[in-house]
């Protein structure tokens, strides 16, 4: 689904989405990344949504965003709470929902101003 411009484009933007990949502000991506409005776009070594460790959100935990949306696939999951104890233990907040559904997300809390990170698996 293709997503309407905004005057957001100075940041990280979700542009367009499919089942298999996503586009930050026109730039393809099909491996699974961490997305944050003021950064680019890196690389999350999650090969699926069975293999999150808390490593994973250890590293989401050291950006200190204050929500983190995480898109579990294509379909919703939720995360065993002692996977994401890294975020909530600093009062970080973590959203599960589909891909589709945390790419909508983002965007509109980054349009309001959000310190929010998206992080997306992408099986391979």
């Amino acid at each position: 689904m293709k997503l309407h411009s905004t005057n957001t484009q100075q940041y990280q933007t979700v542009t367009s989405y499919e089942d298999n990949g996503v586009e930050i502000n026109l730039i393809p991506f099909s491996n699974s990344l961490i997305v944050l409005p003021e950064i680019a776009p890196a690389p999350w070594p999650v090969a699926s949504f069975d293999a999150l460790t808390i490593e994973n959100f250890e590293q989401i935990s050291e950006i200190s965003p204050d929500v983190v949306i995480l898109g579990t696939g294509k379909r919703q999951r939720f995360v065993h709470p002692r996977l994401t104890a890294p975020l909530t233990t600093r009062r970080i907040g973590v959203e599960c929902m589909d891909n589709q559904a945390a790419c909508r997300t983002y965007n509109i809390l980054m349009t309001e101003g959000r310190k929010v990170a998206l992080a997306l698996i992408f099986e391979v």
